[in-house]
């Protein structure tokens, strides 16, 4: 496995990030602790989760999952770079009671000490900021998470899903109160297929030192060889690469993308990856496996280089928007 820092931290994390969304809606508890311990074994540190991952009724009990796994010991807590989320509603479904949810102080703070009770250990190593709170100033975010940094219940704060212009107002207000480090890492949508992110998100990220940790690297599945799956094992595309594929424009591309890698002899999933590894302030993508077979195919991607004729194909095929503000402006 390779390492690297996590934006201007000293915090040395894998170049990729094992994803937990999968762990109890897709993948029973015993299998996750497998992938979890695959994952560890092969060199991945940065395991990454939200509090609402399970979903519906079920949510947190992926944190669970994780938390039990924790308790097995073998140091497991200790050589895990732990990130989870807040944000999303937490409260029993139906109507929702006011403060369970979003980046209250109130909020944040029952969220953490939820979080460290399904998670079954003293601190989160990177606190993350699921969405944007439009109704919550930063300057009442940034007083909460101080005090929980005095209290080491967590040691970093991340986003995701945050414009640009966010994450600029997100540091500069905590460089003005002083004495907190800010933002250190933003989870976007990044891959081939969907670039949009080097307009304002990774630029704002980069110049203020945040490690970019792309979500959906495979776009959906839509970059995992879909179309060769379907003529070869009769495997029909679902949910949004089923939609997608229905646009004849989006069908022609990724058929493009496909015989390009065919013909250099690579897999379209791990070139997909491996792409990520090559762009500008990515710290590492999350792969979400819901098997040890899909654990083994993003691990290859960290050794796969690839060559100068293969991006410049792959730019060909999905061009990014260029660089900004030029890309919008003249």
């Amino acid at each position: 496995m390779k390492y690297t820092q996590l934006g201007r931290t000293g915090l040395k994390v894998s170049r990729i990030v094992l994803g937990t969304m999968n762990f109890g809606p897709q993948t029973d508890e015993g299998d996750s602790h497998a992938i979890m311990d695959a994952a560890l074994d092969a060199g991945i540190n940065y395991f990454d989760t939200a509090n609402v991952y399970g979903w519906g009724e079920n949510k947190g009990r992926t944190e669970e999952i994780i938390g039990n796994w924790f308790a097995q010991g073998g140091d497991r807590r200790e050589r895990t770079v732990l990130a989870t989320k807040v944000y999303g509603n937490m409260g029993a479904e139906g109507e929702p009671w006011p403060n369970q949810d979003k980046l209250s102080a109130l909020n944040i703070r029952r969220a953490v000490d939820a979080s460290l009770k399904r998670l079954r250990t003293d601190h989160i190593d990177i606190y993350q900021f699921h969405h944007v709170d439009r109704s919550t100033p930063f300057d009442e975010i940034w007083q909460a998470i101080d005090v929980l940094v005095r209290q080491g219940k967590i040691l970093y704060v991340g986003s995701s899903n945050f414009p640009g212009y966010k994450i600029a107002q997100a540091n500069e207000i905590a460089a003005r109160r002083g004495g907190t480090i800010g933002l250190v890492s933003e989870q976007c949508l990044y891959n081939l297929a969907e670039r949009r992110a080097e307009m304002e998100v990774i630029p704002a990220a980069q110049e203020y030192g945040l490690g970019v940790i792309p979500w959906s690297p495979l776009n959906g599945g839509l970059l995992g060889g879909v179309i060769r799956k379907q003529v070869e094992g009769g495997r029909r595309a679902s949910g949004r690469a089923a939609d997608a594929l229905a646009d004849t424009a989006v069908r022609d591309r990724i058929q493009a993308y496909e015989d390009l890698l065919d013909k250099h002899g690579l897999e379209p999933g791990e070139a997909a990856l491996s792409w990520l590894l090559t762009r500008p302030g990515v710290t590492g993508p999350i792969v979400g496996p819901r098997t040890a077979e899909q654990l083994e195919s993003a691990l290859r991607a960290v050794e796969l280089e690839l060559s100068q004729e293969v991006l410049d194909g792959l730019d060909e095929i999905f061009p990014g928007p260029g660089p900004s503000p030029e890309a919008f402006a003249w």
